[in-house]
C-alpha cells in the first residue's frame, strides 16, 4: 500500500495502537505481521521472493557465523550474493541483458516494489556477519529487520547493526516520540503532495513530447525535475521515519539538504546518504578506495557510480547519469590531487556550480531513452526567442516552488515554543496536503513515489 493512500491513514494508527498496547515480547511479530500485510498488499506472489530472499540470507548468515572453514564460509557468502543479486538480475534486468545480446524476451516480468532496497538490506547482513560483526539467531527479528514497512519500499537502507538492537530494545511511548514522529510525517507529506506532485505536470507535460518542447521549457523542466525527485524522495523519506518514530525507532537520515552543497563530493554527502554509504563501505573500500594511489582511486570513483546508475534501473539513460556523476567525483578527486588539499568552497557561485552540474545529468535520468536523450539535447538551441506554450498554467508551479523553503524546514517546528504558532502551521499545512492530494484525485492522477520503480 502507498503511504498516500486511504489504505495506509488507516493501517498506520492500527498499528500505532496496537504495537503500545501489546507487551514487549509481542510487538516484533505485531510489526512483523504488519509489514508482511503492508508489502503483500502490492503484489501477493512477488511476497514470497521477499521470504524467500529473508530466509536464504538468514540461513548462509548463520552458517557463516557457526563455521571454522574459511571454505564454507567462503562458499556461504557466494551462496548469499548469488541468491540476492540473481533474483535482482533475473527481475530487474532480464530485459536490459537481453537487448545487449541481441535477444528479445517475450515474458513480461513484473518488478517487485522495492527489490534493490532488501536486496541491499540482506547482503549488508550476511558480508557483515562474514566480517565477524555478529549474527541474529532469532529468525522473527531478523525478518523484520529486512521487512520493517516504514522502510521496506524504498529505504533507507538499514545496516543490521543500527536497526536490530533497536527492534530488540524494549521501548517506552513518550510524548517525545510522537511530536517528533508527527513532525516528520507532515514534512514527507507536505514536500510529497504538495511540492513534488505540484512540480510534476510541468515536467511531464515537456518529457512526454521531446520533439515538441522547446529550449527553456527543456531546461526548467530539467531543473524542476531535480527538485521534484528530491521532494518526492525526501518526502518518502521522512514519512518512512516519521512512522518508525512513533513507534519507538529511529531510522537514518536520508536527506540533508543537498542543494545546499558546494562540492559534488558534499552532494553525495547529503543525499540518498544511506546508499552512499552503502556503495562506499561495501564496494568502493573494498576496492581500495583512495589509498592505491589517484588512478586506482579515479577507477574505484567511476567503478561505484556506474554501478549507483545501474542501481537506479536497467537502462543506458541511467548508467549515463551515473557515469557523468562518477566523473563529476573523478575530476574532483584529480583537482584535489594537483592542489594538494581539499578545496574550500564557502562562496556563493560554488553552491551555484554544484547546482547545475547536479541538474544537468537529471535529463538523462528522467527521460525514457537515449533517444527521447538525444532528441531534447537536439531541441536545446530552439525557441530562446519567443512565447512558451507549456508555461501557461502554471500557478501551481509556481505555488510548489515557494513552498519549498518551508518544507524544508517544517519538522524543525516541533522546537517551537509558541503553542499558537504551532498549531497555525499545522492547520496550513494539514489544510495545503489534504487540497493538493484532492485536486490530484479529481484530475485521475498517478502519484507514486517516484523511487518505487527502483
Amino acid at each position: 500500500m502507498n503511504f498516500h493512500s486511504l489504505e495506509f491513514l488507516i493501517f498506520l494508527p492500527v498499528v500505532f495502537v496496537l504495537h503500545w498496547v501489546l507487551p514487549h515480547r509481542f510487538r516484533w511479530a505485531l510489526l512483523l505481521g504488519a509489514s508482511s500485510l503492508f508489502y503483500f498488499w502490492w503484489n501477493f506472489w512477488t511476497g514470497f521472493l521477499l521470504v524467500g530472499a529473508t530466509l536464504v540470507s538468514w540461513l548462509c548468515g548463520r552458517g557463516i557465523a557457526r563455521s571454522q572453514s574459511p571454505y564454507t564460509r567462503r562458499a556461504l557468502l557466494v551462496l548469499a550474493l548469488i541468491t540476492c543479486l540473481g533474483c535482482l538480475a533475473v527481475f530487474k534486468y532480464a530485459g536490459f541483458f537481453a537487448s545487449l545480446a541481441g535477444l528479445e524476451l517475450s515474458l513480461q516480468i513484473i518488478l517487485p516494489v522495492g527489490i534493490s532496497f532488501y536486496t541491499f538490506q540482506t547482503l549488508s547482513y550476511v558480508i557483515d556477519v562474514y566480517r565477524g560483526q555478529g549474527e541474529e539467531s532469532h529468525f522473527g527479528y531478523y525478518a523484520l529487520f529486512v521487512s520493517f514497512f516504514p522502510q521496506l519500499v524504498a529505504g533507507p537502507i538499514e545496516r543490521p547493526g543500527r536497526l536490530l538492537p533497536q527492534l530488540k530494545a524494549e521501548r517506552t511511548f513518550s510524548m517525545e516520540n510522537l511530536s517528533a514522529g508527527g513532525w516528520l510525517l507532515l514534512e514527507g507529506y507536505f514536500k510529497k503532495v504538495v511540492i513534488a506532485d505540484g512540480l510534476a505536470p510541468f515536467v511531464d507535460q515537456v518529457y512526454a513530447a521531446p520533439g515538441e518542447a522547446l529550449g527553456p521549457e527543456i531546461v526548467l523542466a530539467t531543473v524542476l525535475f531535480g527538485l521534484q525527485i528530491y521532494c518526492d524522495f525526501s518526502g518518502y523519506s521522512g514519512i518512512a521515519r516519521g512512522a518508525a518514530q512513533l513507534l519507538g525507532v529511529e531510522l537514518t537520515e536520508n536527506f540533508r539538504r543537498p542543494y545546499e552543497a558546494a562540492s559534488i563530493r558534499e552532494f553525495w554527502r547529503r543525499w540518498h546518504i544511506s546508499l552512499t554509504s552503502w556503495f562506499t563501505d561495501y564496494v568502493y573500500i573494498p576496492l581500495g578506495g583512495n589509498r592505491k594511489g589517484l588512478p586506482r582511486q579515479v577507477v574505484n570513483l567511476l567503478a561505484v557510480f556506474l554501478l549507483s546508475g545501474l542501481w537506479h534501473g536497467a537502462g543506458w539513460t541511467f548508467l549515463t547519469w551515473g557515469l557523468i556523476h562518477g566523473l563529476y567525483r573523478a575530476a574532483g578527486a584529480v583537482w584535489e590531487h594537483i592542489r594538494g588539499i581539499p578545496e574550500k568552497e564557502c562562496r556563493p557561485w560554488a553552491h551555484i556550480r554544484t547546482f547545475l552540474l547536479v541538474s544537468f545529468p537529471w535529463l538523462f535520468f528522467r527521460a525514457p531513452s537515449m533517444a527521447d536523450v538525444l532528441t531534447l539535447l537536439s531541441r536545446l538551441p530552439t525557441g530562446w526567442g519567443g512565447a512558451f506554450p507549456a508555461l501557461a498554467g502554471t500557478a501551481p508551479l509556481a505555488l510548489s516552488l515557494l513552498c519549498l523553503p518551508l518544507a524544508e524546514r517544517l519538522s524543525e517546528q516541533r522546537h517551537q515554543r509558541n503553542w499558537y504558532a504551532s498549531a497555525l502551521t499545522v492547520f496550513c499545512a494539514v489544510t495545503a496536503i489534504g487540497t493538493a492530494w484532492l485536486a490530484h484525485l479529481a484530475g485521475g492522477g498517478n502519484n507514486a513515489f517516484i523511487y518505487f520503480q527502483f
